[in-house]
């Protein structure tokens, strides 16, 4: 039987709710009379200047408190469960879904396929529509909840019901209208998959998505992620260089036409086409203030753009007073961006000769050597394929290498085992430009 109300895991020090005397152990019941279903109505009911908080403590008494404060301030309570819910499962069986190309004997969290609304606005997650009843809808619209992020993959409804395999799915666009006619903002998502929603089914997915500019953002065009394990999926074939550059000019033309018109260049290829392509990342100011970093648009630009800047910063009065000017360090990085950490590597080491730096671009063997990204890297295929390489004083790892909070791996193997295994000391290195930079001009 569930528990009524939500328990609190800790409470802010300072916040109102250490002045109300409410502890962790306690569990919210409701706010200004109403039960709280999700975090949803917690921050929507909490916002007002004046609010009633029931609370319910370990002894079973309940506390009605009343709560004079700013308007949107913050109580300052932690739950258990930040979504204060249960997390909604896929009921999609999407043709390019990468948790069916995930090998077994994994954690079983990395199994678990999200589609739950609430997370796209909490975290950025992509959602379908085909798992958000008329209650969220409802709920979105009326707390006024955005951005909402979309994975739209195309605009023609009896082929996105083929590839969400799932036959609703078609039918499920629909609420991206009820969102526009509210003015909710939104972003959009396209992954491509060849032979099926490119080309001219691509040209009329774009061309349906800009009806729902300036309220839809963006929409960022990405290709299917292909692991070794598909044995029973669809089969899907790998992009090549003449689609790439195909894709890039088709997405090019859109923006030169939607920009004048909106200041937004709206649709957006993201980072592995350039590099598929062998073409140059677009400008700086081609990304509109990069919307969609998290689907890997604009990523390596704006970590350029950072690098060039911090290395400028190095050129100030006093800017090298506290900086480790020599030394030998090592890193990793994925095949995808390995050009663009190679260039800024030698660009340091151009200006500081006393610092040599190793750049080790890792090749994915546990999901296969198409896929390329740095994120997608495993402990073991580390530390196979440094065993015995040159790694200087230290060897730095990506960030987003690791678990959320935590130094372990896609494949369970923490940062002290590769530290161990490869006996080097590690560092773990954030992935801005800046922090590229500190990394090896090392502050002392």
């Amino acid at each position: 039987m569930k528990e009524k109300g939500h328990l609190i895991a800790r409470i802010e020090p300072g916040s109102i709710a250490e002045e109300m005397e409410i502890r962790a152990g306690d569990r919210l019941l409701e706010i200004n009379g109403q039960p709280v279903e999700d975090v949803f109505d917690y921050q929507y009911l909490t916002q007002d200047d004046y609010v009633e908080v029931l609370v319910e403590k370990p002894s079973g008494e309940e506390w009605l408190l009343e709560v004079d404060k700013e308007y949107e301030e913050d109580l300052g309570i932690v739950f258990e469960n930040g979504l204060m819910d249960d997390y909604r499962s896929c009921s999609n069986k999407c043709i390019f879904c990468f948790i069916d190309q995930m090998p077994p004997g994994m954690r079983p969290t990395l199994y678990f396929k999200d589609d739950d609304s609430r997370l796209s606005f909490l975290q950025g997650n992509y959602v379908t529509l085909t798992n958000m009843s008329d209650h969220d809808v409802e709920r979105i619209i009326k707390y006024h909840m955005s951005p909402i992020n979309i994975s739209f993959q195309t605009t023609n409804p009896e082929l996105r019901c083929r590839m969400l395999h799932n036959r609703f799915a078609g039918e499920a666009l629909k609420k991206a209208d009820r969102f526009y006619e509210a003015g909710i903002e939104m972003n959009g998502q396209i992954v491509l998959c060849k032979g099926i929603n490119d080309g001219e089914e691509l040209e009329r997915s774009i061309r349906d998505l800009t009806r729902y500019l300036p309220h839809l953002r963006s929409v960022s065009v990405v290709p299917v992620g292909l692991s070794k394990y598909r044995d029973g999926l669809e089969p899907l074939e790998p992009f090549n260089k003449e689609d790439a550059k195909a894709v890039i000019e088709q997405i090019r033309r859109w923006q030169e036409k939607l920009y004048p018109e909106y200041g937004l260049h709206f649709v957006h290829a993201s980072d592995e086409w350039y590099v598929l392509a062998g073409e140059e990342l677009p400008p700086e100011e081609v990304y509109d203030g990069y919307l969609q970093l998290e689907n890997g648009v604009g990523m390596l630009r704006l970590m350029m753009e950072e690098f060039n800047d911090a290395m400028e910063r190095l050129s100030e009065p006093g800017a090298l007073e506290e900086r480790i000017l020599s030394g030998t360090y090592s890193a990793v990085t994925g095949q995808i961006s390995y050009p663009y950490i190679r260039k800024m590597a030698d660009r340091i080491m151009e200006r500081f000769p006393d610092i040599r730096i190793l750049i080790y671009p890792i090749r994915n063997d546990f999901f296969g050597e198409r896929i390329t990204v740095t994120g997608l890297l495993t402990g073991q295929d580390i530390q196979a394929q440094l065993a015995g390489k040159e790694l200087g004083e230290i060897l730095c790892l990506p960030e987003n290498l690791l678990r959320s909070g935590e130094h372990v791996l896609l494949d369970d193997i923490t940062v002290e085992d590769i530290a161990g295994t490869l006996q080097v000391r590690t560092d773990i290195v954030k992935s801005s430009g800046y922090d590229f930079v500190d990394a090896f001009v090392r502050k002392r």
